[in-house]
């Protein structure tokens, strides 16, 4: 590996360690109108957003949500603390998944924990749970992208100069595009299943009465 692909590298990894989850602490206590939600989660979510070519929230994003079912509707034109960390856990969905999936995937949760004041957990402590395994799960990352650069780097021995270089790169891209294709094809696999548990849910209630 020579010098300066082990400094970007080295700078991939610095922006990894930079990337960070809002804490639920750090969402304001009080509702909050459109304009306000959307400044506070550019503001926090800006490192995360690389390639800086569009907003990361906008009115009409939010706005379609709601729309979809995603979000529940605002109060009052407000949206409250838990709309935040809804938006949130949509904003790292969305890069992933379709509407109809995120649908699959976040509306029970919502549906069982938001604004929910009694019981034992509450959106905010599932919000915790999932986010707190952000730092290990990080510097897994980080490792496994070491890995991907050492092997794309070793690829075509018989190549140099300039050419290995763009192979090398090439090599690398695949690498992590087969990785993101088999993590998706899983989330998939998931989403699918919990479409079928859903779809048997009726028969199933149906059958013991």
């Amino acid at each position: 590996m020579d010098a300066e692909t082990k400094g970007f590298l080295r700078d991939i990894l610095t922006d990894l360690k930079e990337i960070d989850y809002i804490k639920p602490e750090e969402i304001p206590n009080i509702d909050l109108y459109m304009d306000q939600v959307t400044t506070f989660i550019e503001s926090h979510l800006a490192p995360s957003n690389h390639r800086k070519d569009g907003k990361i929230l906008t009115k009409t994003m939010i706005n379609n949500y709601a729309k979809n079912d995603l979000l529940p509707p605002p109060e009052k034109k407000k949206y409250s603390k838990e709309h935040m960390l809804t938006l949130i856990f949509i904003y790292y969905f969305k890069n992933v998944m379709s509407i109809s999936d995120i649908q699959t995937v976040l509306n029970p949760i919502t549906e069982r924990y938001f604004g929910k004041e009694e019981g034992n957990l509450h959106l905010a402590d599932i919000y915790n749970e999932v986010f707190g395994m952000e730092y290990q799960e990080t510097k897994d990352v980080m490792k496994e992208l070491s890995k991907k650069f050492t092997k794309a780097e070793e690829s075509f021995p018989d190549i140099t100069g300039e050419e290995a270089e763009m192979l090398h790169r090439f090599s690398l891209i695949c690498l992590l595009s087969y990785d993101i294709y088999i993590k998706k094809a899983i989330i998939e696999r998931l989403v699918d299943q919990m479409n079928e548990e859903k779809a048997a849910q009726p028969a199933h209630d149906k059958h013991k009465k």
